[in-house]
């Protein structure tokens, strides 16, 4: 059984806020000898977030061909949503009202991706990229039908 992925941020004040906008819920906080750390769940996972102190710049790894390693999460949205640009609309919203509100927490959303259909073997989906809130790249996939 899957148990968590963990991401290390550069301002975890700033990555917590981002995944709470995703729909995540903070369940523990914690130091990790040097760090301060947290584990949040939602959409169906767990993540650990870790704040690295003098951090080195996000490498752009979803532009990058050659980039590799761990490449992305990835969220199933089937059963949460009908329409993934729809969702996407909402999610852009929430994320510009929370920037206006709080802009030394949250950041409008970047779109890597607009949502798009992918044939992957037999199934036609919808997917859309974003970035987090350290750049890094989110997946987020519907069964199309």
């Amino acid at each position: 059984m899957f148990h968590h992925a963990s991401i290390r941020t550069a301002n975890i004040y700033r990555a917590i806020a981002f995944y709470e906008l995703l729909g995540f819920v903070v369940k523990e906080r914690f130091t990790t000898g040097f760090t301060l750390a947290c584990w949040l769940e939602g959409l169906g996972g767990r993540i650990e977030l870790m704040e690295i102190p003098q951090p080195n710049p996000t490498p752009d790894i979803f532009d990058d061909e050659h980039y590799v390693g761990y490449y992305h999460l990835s969220f199933e949205l089937t059963k949460i949503t009908d329409n993934l640009p729809e969702w996407l609309e909402q999610l852009k919203i929430k994320f510009t009202t929370a920037a206006q509100e709080n802009p030394d927490l949250v950041s409008p959303l970047k779109i890597l991706l607009e949502p798009r259909q992918q044939q992957i073997c037999d199934r036609v989906y919808e997917v859309t990229f974003i970035a987090d809130s350290d750049g890094l790249p989110l997946e987020f996939i519907r069964l199309y039908s």
